[in-house]
């Protein structure tokens, strides 16, 4: 009991301190002021301890709501993964006598490759789609540069005449503007007459390499199904083992990847297009409307309206596709702002179609509002920042606020080992610690993110195109060069971090509890992204 009083005592003089401080200052202020600001005083004590209960039962709510979604999602995956039958898709028969000539059986598919001032990565990927295992006439490479530097349009061109000279049919396209950024680009390339004859496409990302048996293992998939729009592969990364930032990444792309696209796979053949190493039915395309600029989250636009109409999709996590994560944090950042800005202004620009869908069950559309975008998307993020952030910090001033054990220890606990179910533990369990405070620290960057996207604020529709290096490492003699330049300061990082190291010290000195064990560790996250101390900083 006396240890409880103690607790209260250093939040009583604070007040107390607020308080004379306020009558000081108000002294200078006129009646009327100096009353307005006694009477916010008050209220402020009247309502403090009252609002911050109620944001630990919205927190409670919340963090149930997480830990459900993930406990549904992991068992689905692995119920999945036990139950899945590995058989590899074989290329249909070939009959050249019956079907007309070599290879005449194969449907028509196009690779397309958007890119955008691609120097370190164009040749990977142009070389990977144009050694794709697929008759030469029944396979059109389009390659689809909206580059504004003339050198590099040059060489890109000059490797696409390259590989066309070797018998690939390869189709240099280029834009006058950049309209609809990757959207537009995708949806001009399929105007041409040849894209119009093919039945299938294949898309990837510029820093994309998918094996030679890519189309021999996913197109059968779509002969099979007439009703499957979509084959997703997994993605796996060259540069991995870079750099802190891109291996805590990698942590976070395994549980996507193995959790949640195998989940939505098997649940409701609905998942979100990761925009890259996936098939499409062009039927599919098409009748969906096709590309859609209106959101920074094309990819799931379109497979969004697709489900909508009937179509399914499965993801193939056996098939992987190498490619690369950004390595600096400024890239990381910008990324994480278009994939979180992007599916909440969807989410809000959808809504009504989703609800109202004919060909689609109450089921599905509950999975797609409440589990897709609510839970997954809007409250993991908001109750990830929110209560470990900020409810926590704020509570030490306030010891007659309870906190039950099991939503400051248990749930986060299961929820965290959950979202860790995806990695190699004999690989990553050291980094889990790590992980877990830069996941927590970047929920304030994708919030605010999410925030923009529902309310289209000025940065609604910002596209920036996330930089490649081309190489799982840095060239030798190139890493000094690498680390000498950094891109400013993240001052909304810096001031939670203040606030946490302000918290968390306040705890350890007058607290009765270990809440700064947290507090301290996650400040230094913090203090890490704000100063831009993670990745490596590219020289312009």
């Amino acid at each position: 009991m006396h240890h409880h009083a103690g607790g209260h005592r250093p939040a009583a003089m604070l007040a107390e301190a607020l308080a004379g401080g306020v009558d000081r200052l108000t002294v200078s202020f006129p009646p009327g002021v100096a009353a307005f600001l006694r009477l916010l005083l008050r209220a402020w004590g009247a309502l403090s301890v009252p609002l911050l209960r109620g944001a630990v039962m919205l927190c409670m709510a919340m963090s149930l709501m997480v830990l459900a979604e993930k406990v549904l999602l992991g068992s689905v995956s692995a119920a999945a993964k036990l139950l899945r039958r590995r058989r590899r898709p074989a290329i249909p028969p070939r009959d050249e006598e019956a079907a007309g000539g070599p290879g005449a059986c194969f449907p028509m598919v196009l690779v397309q490759i958007p890119m955008y001032n691609e120097r370190e990565v164009y040749q990977l990927s142009i070389g990977a789609a144009c050694r794709l295992t697929w008759p030469a006439d029944r396979l059109i490479v389009q390659v689809l540069d909206d580059s504004t530097d003339a050198a590099i349009k040059e060489l890109v061109r000059e490797e696409c005449e390259r590989w066309a000279g070797s018998g690939v049919d390869v189709r240099y396209e280029a834009r006058r503007d950049r309209a609809g950024h990757k959207a537009g680009n995708l949806s001009e390339g399929m105007r041409h007459a040849y894209a119009r004859g093919c039945e299938f496409v294949a898309i990837f990302d510029a820093d994309f390499q998918p094996s030679p048996d890519f189309l021999a293992r996913t197109v059968p998939l779509l002969l099979r199904d007439p009703g499957l729009a979509l084959v997703q592969a997994r993605w796996e990364f060259v540069n991995a083992d870079e750099c802190l930032l891109t291996r805590m990444q990698e942590m976070s792309m395994d549980y996507h990847f193995k959790v949640e696209q195998q989940a939505g796979s098997s649940l409701c053949n609905f998942f979100g297009y990761n925009g890259s190493a996936g098939v499409w039915r062009r039927q599919a395309i098409v009748e969906s409307g096709g590309w859609d600029d209106r959101t920074t989250a094309e990819d799931m636009d379109l497979a969004l309206r697709a489900a909508l109409l009937g179509w399914e999709f499965v993801y193939v996590g056996d098939i992987k596709v190498k490619s690369e994560l950004p390595s600096s944090l400024r890239a990381y950042r910008s990324q994480q702002h278009r994939w979180s800005c992007g599916p909440a202004l969807l989410f809000k620009k959808m809504l009504r179609e989703i609800v109202a869908a004919e060909r689609v069950p109450a089921w599905k559309k509950l999975y797609i509002v409440y589990n897709f975008f609510v839970t997954r998307r809007v409250v993991s993020t908001f109750f990830t920042f929110f209560f470990f952030s900020v409810l926590l910090p704020a509570k030490t001033l306030f010891p007659q606020v309870r906190i039950p054990a099991w939503q400051m220890v248990s749930v986060p606990t299961a929820t965290t080992l959950l979202n860790s179910a995806g990695t190699p533990w004999r690989r990553s369990a050291h980094l889990v610690v790590p992980w877990v405070a830069f996941e927590n620290a970047m929920a304030l960057h994708r919030f605010k993110a999410i925030l923009i996207g529902l309310f289209e604020a000025g940065r609604a529709n910002e596209w920036i195109v996330t930089r490649k290096s081309g190489n799982s490492r840095p060239a030798p003699g190139t890493e000094g060069r690498r680390l000498q330049r950094r891109c400013g300061l993240h001052w909304l990082e810096l001031l939670v971090g203040a606030l946490l190291l302000a918290s968390g010290c306040y705890d350890c000195v007058h607290g009765h509890g270990y809440f700064y064990l947290f507090a301290l560790p996650q400040s230094v996250m913090y203090f890490a992204i704000g100063f831009e101390l993670l990745g490596v900083h590219h020289t312009s």
